[in-house]
């Protein structure tokens, strides 16, 4: 019977989330939603605002082309020598023909200036409607995309009712088929499947648990975060004092030209939890070349500290031995992801060194864009 191992509890932890209505699918798209929305409604006044800024502008064209041509034909019909004493005697600094020279010399630049504010203002009037119209696409797409998610949803749970009441008669082509619609890798899909079909103890296990913490109220993720977080007991060992002898110089030396690397990279996911035939052999062979075991453990302790399950592993073996994993993990979180988004999108860090993340982030932030609302598979 399969027990409720870290990495089946992290697979059911996936399931189970999506499952409810906190799902961080349908989570995800009503924040992207809100934003859409948000944009919507900022760019429909903009718009408002810019046509009228427009209109003005038109408007001040057409009263400076019109009223400036007209006081230039007033003006050039004065002889100020008609109005000589009147002018002199009251010192009014009066010349027609210096004023039509300034009209001249300054009106046309003044309509320039209206021209390009009006000119700029149509091309920020076209950036908006085009930001305006792929906000409205947006959330119709959402609209379309959350629908489908809520029938994927509702086939999901239909699949664990039939499961857990021992009733379930779907092929195993239906489940991964169903799975592969919520980004599940394919082992992921795989092992997903045998808890479907072959419903044991693990599953059943699970699923007590959850409804015995959703009677407090909680909801499903709030329930899958408090698991996530609380310290796993570990057996009890009673403890002997055991002596040895002490080795031979001929016995060290003969241990050390005997020295496995592959068992010791064994015994070292073993410690942790981990059995390495959960890994195929092409994955254990780039472990094994790449084997560090400081590295090794320090990532199975981060990986477990931060609550995310081993099972983040499978299919991502280059996570147990890169070196940048806990720095990458952090620019990520301080950029406003929450673990939940690494689990899913483990591939974002397995796709770029720390330097080259750090690069990504600052093309999405010069592209004003919020790293807190790009979702990860955008990366």
């Amino acid at each position: 019977m399969k027990t409720l191992t870290p990495e089946v509890s992290g697979i059911l932890d996936k399931l189970y989330n999506l499952r409810g209505e906190d799902s961080v699918i349908l989570v995800e798209m009503e924040k992207q939603k809100n934003k859409a929305e948000e944009t919507k409604e900022r760019t429909t006044n903009e718009k408002k605002n810019l046509q009228q800024k427009i209109s003005e502008l038109e408007k001040l064209h057409e009263e400076l082309d019109e009223q400036g041509e007209k006081l230039k034909e007033v003006l050039s019909g004065i002889n100020r020598d008609d109005y000589k004493t009147v002018l002199d005697r009251l010192r009014i600094d009066f010349n027609p023909k210096a004023l039509v020279d300034k009209l001249d010399h300054s009106l046309p630049k003044t309509i320039d200036t209206v021209k390009d504010d009006t000119k700029k203002a149509e091309d920020e009037l076209v950036k908006v409607e085009e930001e305006m119209n792929n906000a409205i696409t947006t959330i119709e797409e959402l609209g379309i995309r959350k629908d489908a998610a809520l029938s994927n949803q509702e086939k999901l749970n239909e699949y664990f009712e039939l499961a857990l009441t021992g009733r379930i008669n779907i092929t195993r082509d239906s489940i991964t088929s169903l799975l592969e619609q919520f980004s599940f890798t394919e082992e992921e899909q795989r092992e997903a499947a045998k808890l479907l079909m072959f419903p044991e103890d693990a599953l059943f296990t699970y699923d007590e648990k959850i409804k015995a913490k959703e009677k407090t109220g909680k909801s499903i993720g709030e329930v899958i975060a408090e698991a996530k977080t609380a310290s796993i007991e570990e057996p009890q060992v009673r403890e002997e004092k055991i002596e040895f002898e002490k080795p031979s110089q001929e016995e060290i030396k003969e241990e050390i030209n005997t020295y496995d690397p592959k068992e010791e990279m064994i015994e070292t996911l073993k410690k942790a939890g981990i059995d390495y035939l959960d890994f195929n052999p092409k994955e254990i062979d780039e472990l094994l070349a790449n084997f560090d075991v400081n590295t090794v453990e320090q990532n199975i302790e981060l990986i477990n500290k931060k609550g995310l399950g081993l099972d983040i592993f499978n299919g991502h073996i280059t996570l147990m031995y890169d070196g940048e994993l806990e720095e990458k993990i952090e620019l990520l979180v301080n950029s406003g992801k929450e673990l939940i988004d690494l689990y899913l999108n483990p591939t974002v860090l397995e796709k770029y060194t720390k330097d080259a993340l750090k690069n990504r982030m600052n093309e999405i932030k010069n592209n004003g864009l919020d790293l807190k609302e790009v979702p990860l598979m955008a990366y």
